[in-house]
């Protein structure tokens, strides 16, 4: 019984400090700078294509394009 207990503690305090040893799950830095405007665009490969970067127009229509595609009642239409 002693035993068991001590083997739990010891789990506990095991648990515990990997909990602490986690890295922070934040952004990039060097990808995501702040106060940049979204229009302005990434060096991403993945980004959607006909999209120009830093075209504001361009990403607005892109973005009205996939919000109606997001849209259930025009969806179901």
């Amino acid at each position: 019984m002693k035993g068991a207990i001590r083997i739990a503690g010891l789990a506990l305090v095991a648990a515990a400090l990997m909990a602490c040893s986690e890295r922070p799950q934040t952004a990039d830095a060097a990808r995501k700078k702040a106060g940049t405007p979204a229009w302005q665009g990434t060096d991403n490969p993945f980004a959607a294509g006909g999209w120009q970067r830093g075209d504001k127009a361009s990403w607005e229509q892109h973005i009205r394009a996939r919000n109606q595609g997001q849209n259930e009642y025009t969806r179901t239409q």
